[in-house]
Order: structure tokens, then sequence, then C-alpha cells
């Protein structure tokens, strides 16, 4: 047991001298190695040999001898362009004083500066890359730009009667976060082949084979010729070019082309609307007239079609893809009753003239037009028991796009023109129908001076938004308005049943009487005016119902001086027919031309 325990001892105690040995040996042999240079023999970088040589030698001959290869321009891949570019505007360079270095700290390695003492070892070192960060961030930029590339659908586009596909275009951009390392990885390519620049790709929906199928089956049998429409016997012809204007091919989900028709926009197309109008007639309210003092229908009520857009569509899209006869059909319309019939008149108890009043005028052009476009806008109102009628809502504002063309009105006692001029004849004798039909008067208003040709007190003007002619039908039946014009007369007529059997006028003395005065013009504008008193007059209206009077209203009219105005020689004559004047309000405001 003693000689056993010895032994060991003497084991444990040769160990660690052995081992003391081998560091010492090895610690010699490192200091050996780095005797012999400080890059090791057979180092190269990119087939360049630096071996042997210190740090500032290697670094003159990578200069030298690498300078052409890292300099060289890359060719870039981004999507489907490919283009050049210099490696110092992309911020990468090779450190050759850092390859260098690299080279000498590996060999400082113990077991590569050992290995050299027994025996040569080839070493490949990669150079090492510079980055400037501001560069290749700015590179990276400008090549995304230039690589994004909107997706576009396959599409079907209409214009002139004629369709054109539309090319898909597939998505791409740049993935920017990977484009750094792609750019020093291809830089380091011993191949110096194209650099693949990392980028996303986003599918159309709607392919080229999509495209191709919705203009063969869709789109060019749709533009082939026009859809003929029809209603009772009318014809509505839908030409390539109107329809295309309103004709579209959209994407579902799937991709799918799918056509699509804008039916308002057709059917208010001009091309379109016309004939539709002249197809499908609106309806036509009863024309009364009178036989001696009864009511008679003149013109039967008509009954008229409306086409709906949504039921256009539906008819016209089915027969795009058709070819010659078979592209033809009927317009969908619904039946529109007229507002007023011969048998609405009965039941309204429209039987009799209940009143009717002429105002004549001088001719004159201006006149006879605004006049007459006034009549027309009135002939024919209903007004039903206890309702409102309004001369401004039924005739509209008097401008030119409403038909209303210049005439003579006073603006601060200077006549000047503007359109409508004249229209105050047509409120005169409303006013007067509605002053011997007895119902009520609600908002009225006299010239500010007296015009010769109409009755004292009993006359009335308009200005637009201003001063209206509102009545009240308190008849207790409805009330038809005729009214009709020739060139130098105005007469309306009011239908219904009689509330009094005589609605009477009288007139009293003038009152308050003032004398005008004188003004002086001068200029193209001015136009002579004669003088009239100014006064004031009360006017009665007496309602008679079997013989006696059963009521009363008085009417009192305030009227200004209508002064004389006196034009220079030079200056220009009045208009043949004579001026007509305005209220006050209207006169200040300028607003309305009588």
């Amino acid at each position: 047991m003693a000689r056993g325990t010895r032994a060991t001892d003497s084991r444990r105690f040769a160990l660690p001298i052995a081992g003391g040995a081998v560091v010492l040996a090895a610690g010699g042999l490192y200091a050996a190695g780095l005797a012999a240079g400080d890059v090791p023999d057979g180092t190269r970088v990119r087939g360049v040999d630096i071996g042997g040589m210190t740090r500032p030698e290697a670094q003159r001959t990578l200069d030298r001898e690498l300078a052409g290869t890292f300099a060289a321009p890359l060719t870039l891949r981004i999507g489907d362009r490919v283009e050049k570019a210099d490696p110092a505007a992309l911020g990468l360079s090779v450190d050759t004083a850092a390859t260098a270095g690299s080279a000498v700290n590996e060999s400082l390695d113990p077991v590569s500066v050992i290995g050299r003492l027994f025996g040569a070892e080839n070493r490949d070192i990669e150079p090492v890359v510079r980055v400037d960060e501001e560069r290749n961030r700015d590179a990276v930029a400008r090549m995304g730009a230039a690589a994004e590339r909107e997706v576009r659908d396959g599409a079907i586009s209409f214009e002139n009667g004629q369709a054109t596909a539309v090319s898909p275009v597939t998505g791409t951009s740049l993935v920017k976060d990977r484009a750094p390392d792609a750019l020093r990885d291809g830089y380091l390519r011993a191949d110096r082949s194209p650099v693949v620049m990392p980028v996303k790709r986003t599918p159309p929906r709607t392919d080229r084979a999509e495209t191709e199928r919705a203009m063969n089956d869709f789109a060019q049998p749709a533009m082939s010729g026009p859809v003929t429409l029809t209603l009772d016997g009318r014809a509505v012809t839908l030409g390539p070019s109107a329809l295309g204007r309103h004709l579209t091919m959209k994407p579902g989900a799937d991709g799918r082309l799918t056509p699509a028709l804008d039916a308002k926009g057709l059917l208010g197309d001009p091309e379109v609307s016309g004939q539709v109008s002249q197809a499908a007639q609106g309806p036509r309210n009863a024309v009364l007239g009178l036989d001696g003092d009864r009511v008679v229908v003149t013109e039967e009520a008509r009954v008229g079609h409306e086409v709906e857009e949504q039921a256009l569509g539906k008819a016209v899209l089915p027969l795009l893809t058709r070819e010659g006869a078979a592209r033809t059909g009927e317009i969908p319309a619904k039946a529109v009753e007229p507002e007023f019939t011969g048998e609405s008149a009965r039941r309204l108890g429209i039987k009799e003239k209940v009143s009717s009043f002429t105002v004549e005028f001088p001719a004159a052009p201006y006149r006879v037009t605004n006049i007459a476009r006034a009549v027309e806008r009135i002939d024919g109102s209903v007004v039903l028991p206890g309702k409102e009628w309004s001369f401004n809502r039924t005739v509209g504002e008097r401008t030119k796009e409403n038909g209303f063309v210049d005439g003579i009105m006073i603006n601060d006692g200077q006549y000047v023109k503007s359109p409508g001029g004249g229209v105050s004849a047509v409120a005169t004798t409303m006013f007067n129908a509605v002053f011997f039909a007895g119902v009520k008067p609600v908002e009225y208003g006299a010239h500010s001076f007296y015009i010769e040709r109409y009755p004292e007190g009993r006359e009335a003007t308009v200005a637009w938004g201003t001063l209206d002619m509102r009545w009240l039908n308190d008849s207790g039946h409805a009330v038809y308005v005729k009214a009709e014009s020739t060139d130098t007369s105005v007469t309306i007529s009011f239908l219904g049943t009689k509330k009094y059997d005589e609605v009477r006028a009288t007139k009293g003395p003038r009152t308050n009487v003032k004398e005008p005065g004188t003004r002086k013009g001068s200029g193209p504008e001015c136009e002579a005016q004669t003088p009239l008193e100014g006064f004031d007059v009360a006017v009665g209206r007496h309602f008679v119902q079997d013989g006696r009077e059963v009521g009363r209203e008085n009417f009192t009219t305030h009227y200004t001086p209508r002064d004389e105005v006196v034009c220079t020689p030079e200056d220009t004559a009045p208009d043949a027919g004579g001026p007509e004047a305005k209220t006050a309000t209207e006169a200040a405001d300028a607003t309305e031309p009588d």
C-alpha cells in the first residue's frame, strides 16, 4: 500500500513539469513565428499575394492591384430595369489599410503563427469595404424612386365610339431596408455579375388574358354599331359614341372585368335626351276655353310617359353584345297621368268665367317678347281653394336664361335697359282679374308714378326679390287662369265658380296733387320723359249679390310726380313704344325692369 501511494504521488508531480515544458516550447515557437514577418506567407486578397509584406507594403500593393477592379461600375438589376452605377456614388469603396491590417491581425493568432514554422499556409482574405452611410442612403432613395411603379389593372377604355385595351402593369417597389446589404454583397462579388436588388412585386388583379377576354366578349361587340329603342313607334338611336361616354368595365374581387352602364348619364346625354323627350312625351293637362261664358275643354289631357334611368340601363346593356337586328328593343317607360283633365275641371267647379281683364300697350319688340313669355308661364295655372298664387314664383326671375330680353326700366329717374321690361303690363292685368273675381290680394304695389294706360289705383308692378303680386283663392272653388297676349294687348281670365254675382269698381277724385319738376340729362343713356303730376287716389271694390251690395273694400294709392327729363340734342331719343315706370323701391334698388 505504501509503495503504491508513492508511485501515485510521483505521477502527480511529473505532470506539471511536463505541462510547463509544453508551454515553454509553444512560447518559443510563437516567438519564432512572429519573426517570420508582418503578413504571413501565402496570404492573398482577390488573387493579389501580400504574404511576407509589412502592413504598409501590403496596403500599397493592394492600392495598386485592386484599384481598377473595385472602382469599375456595378451593374444593378432593379425589377425590370438595369442600370450602371459608380461604386463611389453608392458610397462603397475598398479600405486597403483596413484590409492589410486584417491580414496582419489574423496572422497573430497563435495557431497560425506556429503553423508557419511547419509549412506554408495559403490564406484568402476578403477585402474590407468602407461604406459612406449618407451617400449609400441617398443612392438607395434614388433607386427606390426610380424603381417605384404602381400596379395597374388591365382595363378597357371607351372613347369616340372605340374600345381600347389598357395593358396591365405589375407594381414594383425597392425593399429599402435590404438594399444596402445587397449592394455591399454585390460589390464584393468576384465575378462582378449584375447585382439583383431586392424588390417587392404586386401583380395586377386583372391580367392580360382577362383584358383580352373582355375585349373580345364585350367591348368590341358593344362598339360595333348603334342600339335602337322604340316607344309608341318613335325610335331612339344610341350610337357607339354616346354609349361609350357612359360605359365602363370594372374589375370585381376576382379581377374579372364586368360592364357597367351609367344610365343616368346616358339619359342626360345631349345626343340622347332630345330623342327620348320626343319619344316619351310628358303628360299634358287639359286646356280650357270659353264658349260664351261657359267653360269648355279646347284640348284634351294626354297621358305621358317617363323613362326611368335604371330601367333604361337594364334594357340597353343586354343589347350591346348582339348583332344586326338583334340590337333593338323597347324603351321601358311608365305612364304618367296628367294633373288636370276635363273631369278634374268639372269636379273642381270650374264651369264659368269669373272675371276677365285686358290691358293694351304700345307695340315694342321687347314688350311683345317679355309679355308673351310671362303669359306662357301663367296660362293654365290651377289654383285650388285656400291656395295662394305668386307672380314671381310662377313666372320666375326675368333673366335672359329664362327667355326674357332687355327692356326699358327707370333707375333713379334715368331710363336704362334690363331683362324683362314690360312685364308690369301682365302684373296689372292679373291685379284687375283678381280685383273683379272678388278674391283676396295678398301682396301688390303700384308704380311709383302714374302711367296713363293703366287704371288709376288699380295697377301693379313687380320686382324680383323685393315686390311680388300674390293673391289668395278664397272663392271656395278652384280657379283656372287663362292668359293670352297679342303684340298690343294682354288678357287674363279667371274660370271657376263665381263667389259674387258682380264686382264693381269706383274711383274718387285725385287729391294731394303735386306738380312735377324738370331734370336734364346727357349722354347716350339719356331718355326723354314727359311730365305728369303726382297725386293720391282712392278706389272702391263693391261686392254685389242678388242685386244688393254685400261688402266693400277701399284701396288707396299714392303717386309721386313724374318729372320731365330733357336730353341734349346729341343724346338718344326715347324708345318708340315709350318707357314704363317702377315703384320707388324698384327705382332705388334697380332690381326689376318695368
